[in-house]
């Protein structure tokens, strides 16, 4: 079963944006599925196992941006 989680990521303004925080996202372990919305400022990680916060954090901001979970 997929768990998600939901974060709120600041500083996305398209397309671009959106393809940056998924593929920093991706290389995280475990990730199964990743939904990115640069207009809601949205940021949805699907697993199986549990993702921990810090990763996710530290893979958007590698990215460029800044997030919080939701």
């Amino acid at each position: 079963m997929t768990q998600t989680t939901e974060y709120k990521v600041t500083g996305m303004s398209c397309g671009h944006c959106e393809a940056s925080v998924r593929g920093e996202v991706s290389k995280i372990s475990g990730v199964e599925a990743i939904s990115v919305d640069a207009k809601t400022g949205s940021l949805v990680v699907g697993s199986v196992h549990p993702i921990a916060d810090a990763d996710v954090l530290a893979a958007v901001d590698e990215a460029g941006y800044e997030a919080v979970r939701v």
